[in-house]
């Protein structure tokens, strides 16, 4: 194993029938500007049907790079991660999901940062798109790191109106600290936000790397990203039942939003007189939209992507608002158990 001045990377990909995606994200592992000698990869196959494990067997053989591919039997991605770091060689565990690639100073930039400071012992990057993205993805980009949606809080952002929890599409953590506090636990969604948050609560040193950025090519389209935002609603709420600190009050705001916008909307239907001022509360709403979606288009060059904006964002705050909601009424006000939200068929 490095010494403690040179860290070795394991970097650990989880995967579930995303042989294409894997293809892609080895490619950019290839062309990194940090030597094979310093980092492995540890591909977690959790069942795959399509043939993942013959094609990397053949790649691996012919590829300059360190791969160990290991295989579970449809456990999810928190146990393939558990996985992966039990059978790691590193010191330094970094985890990339399937459907992200990585520019080629990705890893050099991760590693500097911890040699430079040998007290680190977790870090945290962002995602984002490339201009050859279809203007589906670049439009979600665009919501997601917006101002008016969830920008403040993934970390796309330097200034961040939440607290910051690494995302498992790009964080690591030391050796030394997941002995400490141990794995990814059992949700099915949120289960990196519950890892990071015991990561926070462990008083060790963690920072946030802007420029350890990877590209986040998403499979989805209107209907799995508004379920995908559904389900983050819910998994807010079932943290909060594990530890209420990852609750924050910026948290409520996209439901209070969709809520308000929702009984607005009835009550000038019903009662216009009453609600004459909410023509103008709407007029600034769309305005919002239209400038957002003028300055998505200049941002990526491309008209579509700004057609796109308008529709994307509502959506976005709709199906969290949604899940967030629906798991408020059901596990704090009922008290229900957990439940997850949309499972089955979640990418058709």
């Amino acid at each position: 194993m490095a010494n403690r001045s040179d860290n070795f990377l394991s970097v650990i990909v989880p995967s579930y029938n995303r042989k294409e995606e894997i293809q892609a994200l080895l490619a950019s592992l290839e062309r990194q500007e940090l030597s094979s000698d310093h980092f492995e990869i540890i591909i977690v196959d959790d069942g795959s049907s399509d043939g993942t494990d013959d094609w990397i067997y053949d790649f691996s053989k012919k590829a300059r790079l360190n791969i160990n591919f290991v295989r579970q039997d449809r456990q999810g991605p928190g146990a393939a991660r558990n996985l992966g770091m039990s059978s790691a060689k590193g010191d330094l565990f970094v985890f990339i999901d399937s459907d992200c690639t990585a520019p080629p100073n990705w890893l050099s930039i991760i590693k500097s940062t911890f040699d430079r400071d040998p007290t680190i012992r977790a870090f945290g990057g962002r995602d984002d798109a490339r201009a050859d993205f279809a203007p589906l993805l670049l439009a979600i980009n665009y919501s997601m790191t917006s101002f008016l949606t969830t920008g403040g809080m993934r970390g796309g952002k330097k200034k961040r109106l939440a607290k910051f929890y690494p995302r498992s599409f790009n964080m690591g953590v030391h050796r030394e600290l997941y002995e400490k506090i141990g794995g990814f636990g059992a949700l099915r969604h949120g289960q990196d936000i519950e890892f990071s948050n015991r990561i926070r609560k462990s008083g060790e040193k963690v920072v946030y790397i802007h420029d350890a950025v990877v590209y986040h090519k998403r499979r989805t389209s209107l209907r799995t990203f508004f379920r995908q935002v559904f389900n983050w609603g819910v998994a807010r709420i079932n943290l909060y039942k594990i530890d209420s600190s990852m609750l924050e009050p910026l948290h409520f705001v996209p439901a209070l939003a969709f809520w308000f916008v929702i009984l607005c909307t009835l009550g000038a239907l019903i009662f216009p007189a009453v609600f004459v001022v909410w023509k103008y509360i709407a007029l600034i709403g769309l305005l919002a939209l239209l400038l957002s979606a003028i300055d998505a288009a200049m941002k990526w060059k491309n008209v579509t992507v700004g057609l796109l904006v308008p529709l994307v964002m509502p959506l976005q705050i709709a199906g969290y608002g949604l899940g967030f909601s629906l798991a408020f009424l059901r596990r704090v006000l009922l008290r229900q158990s957990e439940f997850s939200g949309f499972v089955k068929k979640y990418y058709k």
